[in-house]
């Protein structure tokens, strides 16, 4: 209807993506204030402080009114726990199970985490430090309910507030899946380190891929391991979906290069497939602290959407989702099998696209500062959690050279100056290697940039040694085989400027043997060594909860948590009975929780009296579960010659092993399938009764090492010497109150200098020795062991099933050169157990040692690992926390 009058233009309002500070005009009462467009990484510090005094003071005593505060009794546990069950979960009184009341009892603690986790974001924003990102394909999380309640000092709140609801806390926690987000020692090392940076108030983001299956769920079938999905993700309140936060990451296609109007070249990397990354985030609670930092899983997707309803109307129904499974593929699984040409490009594509959208994002992040690009390396430290990130340096170049337009080399000096590397292997063969039409296939514009990394590289080398050629192949990064190599820890080297080993034995031995060129080209300053450590919340406070009591009764606090160093305090109690009795007491308790665990998970009844031999760890032949297996062979042969009489001396002893195999590693699968066999026959032979038993603990993870750690009288960590290149386990068993039996490899070397060997059972030869013995097998008169004849022989009856199902592994040994030193080590190993066998029937002994051994493992904590990386490599300081206090009380951190 037309009135004749020309109507007002309307009044055009400003863009909802404009940053507040650009806002013309009043903004006060009586005016509306805009609504701000929350942008992927949030503000930088100056626009927080722009946007606040853009909103009016009403406003902001309102939402202060109405801010979220976090809960602190017992009551206001149990007030958000119920709210959650009735509001969240549509539950009620009448049908609230264990389930529920973990679903509401952890998404109580996640949203007082939340509040910790906003303060801690916006802290580190204002102050605008420098940040460390840590990558890392692997991050071993396990359960996060327990260890929330237990960082933020409320688990007693928790304890007895579920106990007036009608829950026992230990059945509420049980109910949580571990987080399947890695395998073994890599990705518990990370988690580690993610807890102490949080705890030690550093500014720090982890990132990694969210595997929707895990690595796989390990299930025995006749002896044999089977690889089944790890539906981890079924309830998982501890993730936050960030679906604002995507980056689109690129594969495939081709490269294009000309000359611009200005004359300048120009590198686009055109085509190809988009593979959508969406961000989810995980919280990360320090102990005794506010701090709650960030770690970011990627999660990929189709670019194109995840339905295609065209190829679904034109009745192509399996097409019309197959963009998104084939995106999804790419973080489903941990480590797919590479076995074949698809599964190692599958490998690749998901190394490219963590590390792509992890640069993308720290990029976006760095960029909100407005700071020149050379203050980059200032403001962002970047660590390589072993080679898997290692395309991260050749993305970082990319990004600056072809999308900021950096000169080469402006661009190779930020990129040097901002990565860090830790090698995690001397195995040569471990050492990760893509083949260059692969490379060339999936990702053309980085292969160009990795040659180019190379000639940069290579013509510095040949300036400063003119006359040795052969140095010139040995350290290419492109390795002239067939098909021709790139070699990605030599560009992890290059790309760093600093690299380290993680113990004191493997980052010598890395000097000296696989990378000793490198050595030569840069100097020894370049490389340094951390050793790796703990974090004593996990593997003591929420892992042995009696123990961490005990010592905190004889310290006065739970200080020890924070400066594990003040352990040696225990030292004095060394000859008190009564602490001697209560230490004793712990580790049987913690027995008898085994035992019974092992009699739900695998049907097998153990005496909790009996010695308890464990070794559990990812299973490979370096780390030899065969010696130990063909160990506990070697002993049941010996009580079967026995006399009564002989019998009734011997210390009974259970030996319990756990890990898993790759899907793809036929070799570490043979061992399961012995260990499980050889278990099927001692177990059920009347003769020898309790005298020894063999259990395999199926699906290791996490949560079954709180449970197995604890309760180990000695813990094996056997590997040939100069081949394990720390390992942690074997600290996790000492701070436990566990002896070792173990070479003088990796850490064991550490822990026996500062426990003292008097307290360690070593054996086995010289890392120096081993080259020697292995020339010996192949060119000298070498023999096997008789004693381990004796096990072949037993093998190779039948006594344990099928002798061609074992034929492998002793063809190993026997024929093929016993790479790996079982042979030469198998006297030694089973003179030393015998040792143990008598060292225990004196348990006053024992338990000195074991305390003796906790009281000296002050060095081995993960936050004296962060405190040197942070001073030696990353340059970063701690952020001063202002509301500690009342967190180090509620967590018993002082009096």
């Amino acid at each position: 209807m037309s009135t004749g009058t020309t109507a007002a233009p309307r009044e055009r309002k400003p863009s909802m993506g404009a940053p507040i500070s650009t806002l013309q005009g009043p903004v006060g009462p009586g005016f509306t204030r805009p609504k701000h467009k929350r942008t992927a990484t949030g503000f930088g510090a100056q626009d927080i402080k722009s946007v606040e005094s853009s909103i009016p003071e009403p406003q902001r005593e309102t939402w202060r009114k109405f801010s979220a505060s976090s809960f602190k009794s017992k009551d206001e546990f149990q007030r958000e726990t119920v709210r959650h069950i009735e509001t969240t979960l549509a539950r009620s009184l009448y049908n609230c199970d264990e389930k529920a009341a973990y679903s509401g009892t952890a998404l109580a603690f996640r949203d007082r985490l939340i509040i910790d986790w906003n303060k801690t974001q916006q802290r580190q924003t204002f102050a605008d430090q420098k940040r460390i990102y840590y990558l890392s394909l692997e991050f071993l999380m396990g359960r996060a309910l327990d260890n929330a309640m237990l960082n933020v000092g409320l688990k007693n709140s928790a304890k007895d507030g579920l106990a007036e609801l009608g829950f026992r806390i230990e059945d509420v926690i049980s109910q949580e899946h571990d987080a399947a987000l890695g395998n073994g020692g890599l990705g518990r090392l990370a988690a580690c380190f993610l807890d102490s940076l949080a705890s030690l108030n550093y500014a720090a983001w982890g990132y990694g891929l969210r595997y929707r299956y895990g690595i796989f769920k390990q299930e025995i079938d006749n002896g044999y391991q089977v690889e089944i999905p790890d539906y981890w993700l079924d309830f998982n309140p501890w993730e936050f979906p960030r679906n604002d936060v995507t980056i689109d990451i690129q594969f495939y296609g081709w490269v294009n290069k000309y000359t611009d109007e200005n004359g300048k070249q120009i590198t686009s990397w055109q085509d190809g497939e988009i593979v959508t990354a969406v961000a989810y985030d995980v919280p990360i609670p320090g102990y005794g602290t506010a701090t709650v930092n960030n770690l970011r899983l990627w999660s990929s997707r189709a670019s194109s959407g995840e339905f295609d309803f065209a190829k679904f109307n034109s009745g192509e129904y399996e097409g019309a989702v197959a963009d998104e499974q084939r995106a999804e593929t790419i973080s489903a699984v941990l480590y797919p099998n590479d076995n074949m040409e698809r599964g190692k490009e599958l490998r690749l594509k998901q190394q490219y696209f963590w590390c792509a959208a992890s640069l993308h994002d720290i990029v976006r992040r760095f960029k909100k500062s407005n700071r020149p690009w050379k203050d980059f390396p200032d403001q962002v430290a970047i660590q390589l959690n072993d080679t898997h990130p290692t395309l991260a340096v050749v993305e970082m170049q990319r990004i600056l050279t072809d999308l900021e337009g950096l000169e080469w080399n402006q661009a190779w000096d930020i990129v040097t100056k901002t990565f860090g590397y830790t090698n995690h292997t001397v195995l040569p063969e471990a050492l990760e290697k893509w083949s260059v039409p692969l490379l060339q296939h999936l990702l053309p514009r980085h292969l160009q940039i990795i040659y180019d990394i190379n000639l940069y590289f290579l013509q510095q080398v040949e300036r400063r040694f003119p006359k040795d050629r052969d140095m010139l192949s040995r350290v290419s990064i492109i390795e002239e085989s067939q098909p021709k190599m790139v070699r990605m820890a030599y560009l992890a080297i290059i790309g760093s400027h600093k690299v380290n080993g993680v113990a004191e034995l493997h980052s010598d031995l890395i000097k000296t043997t696989i990378f000793k060129d490198f050595v030569k080209i840069y100097g020894p300053d370049k490389f340094t060594n951390v050793t790796n450590g703990i974090t004593p919340r996990r593997w003591l406070h929420q892992a042995n909860p009696r123990l961490s009591e005990l010592i905190a009764s004889k310290l006065g606090s739970y200080e020890f948590l924070k400066d594990l160093t003040l352990l040696n305090k225990l030292e004095k109690f060394v000859d008190d009975k009564d602490f001697k009795k209560e230490w004793a007491e712990i580790k049987y308790a913690n027995k008898v929780r085994l035992a019974q665990h092992i009699l739900t998970a695998t049907g097998i009844s153990v005496n909790p009296k009996a010695l308890f031999d464990i070794q559990v760890k990812r299973i490979h032949e370096y780390k030899r579960q065969q010696l130990n297996i063909f160990g506990v062979i070697h002993r049941y042969i010996a009580i079967k010659n026995m006399s009564p009489a002989e019998r009734k001396k011997l210390a009974p002893r259970v030996s319990i092993f756990g890990g898993k195999a790759a899907p793809g590693y036929w070799m570490a699968k043979t061992i399961i399938h012995l260990i499980n066999k050889v278990g099927d026959v001692v177990n059920n032979d009347k003769d020898v009764g309790d005298l020894l038993k063999v259990v395999f603990i199926p699906d290791y993870n996490v949560s079954k090492a709180e449970i197995i750690i604890p309760a180990s009288d000695i813990s094996e960590h056997i590997s040939t010497a100069g081949t394990e290149a720390s390992g942690t386990s074997n600290m996790k068993f000492v701070l436990n109150g566990g002896l070792v039996i173990g070479t003088l490899d990796g850490a064991n070397i550490e822990i026996t200098r500062e426990i003292g060997e008097q307290n360690v059972f070593l054996f086995g030869n010289l890392s120096e020795d081993v080259e020697d013995l292995r020339h010996n097998h192949f060119y000298g008169n070498h023999q096997v062991d008789p004693e381990l004849m004796k096990v072949f022989d037993m093998i190779k009856k039948g006594t344990f099933g099928d002798e061609g199902a074992f034929s492998s592994l002793v063809s190993a040994i026997v024929e093929h050169g016993d790479y790996y030193l079982v042979s030469d080590d198998f006297n030694s190993y089973c003179t030393t157990q015998d040792l143990i066998d008598e060292t225990y029937k004196n348990q006053d002994e024992w338990v000195t040692k074991s305390i003796t051994s906790v009281a000296r493992m002050g060095f081995f904590t993960s936050d004296r690992c962060i405190n040197e990386y942070a001073d030696t490599i990353w340059n970063i300081e701690p952020l001063q926390v202002k509301e500690e206090a009342d967190v180090r009380a509620r967590t018993g951190l002082e009096n």
